[in-house]
């Protein structure tokens, strides 16, 4: 299995970022990882299917806002707050306070 695309620090782009954070669904992924840190990608559900849960899961990862991490046949993911933190200081941040404000429909924590 070749491992999901994830983009190198230097990769990172502010519009991108900005239009995958532009789904309630995933500012409430994005809202629980800030909570809890990294999860299995099965401790979302919350009503969604697991192929609208996939979608949004990719478009977080292959913006650089989550990273994944395989072990077997699981999926955990992450916020890559480092990453963010480093190229966009206090977007993150910003992002998970209104996210929380706003109680966008997302997945259960």
């Amino acid at each position: 299995m070749r491992p999901p695309f994830q983009p190198d620090r230097d990769q990172l782009d502010l519009v991108t970022i900005l239009a995958a954070l532009s789904d309630p669904t995933r500012l409430g992924i994005v809202a629980t990882l800030a909570e809890v840190g990294e999860v299995s990608c099965s401790s979302f559900g919350d009503g969604a299917t697991k192929t609208a849960l996939s979608y949004h899961y990719a478009k977080l990862r292959e913006a650089g806002v989550t990273w994944t991490r395989i072990v077997g046949t699981q999926r955990f993911i992450s916020l890559r707050r480092d990453d963010l933190d480093e190229t966009f200081p206090g977007l993150l941040d910003s992002v998970v306070t209104n996210a929380r404000r706003t109680k966008p429909s997302g997945p259960a924590s």
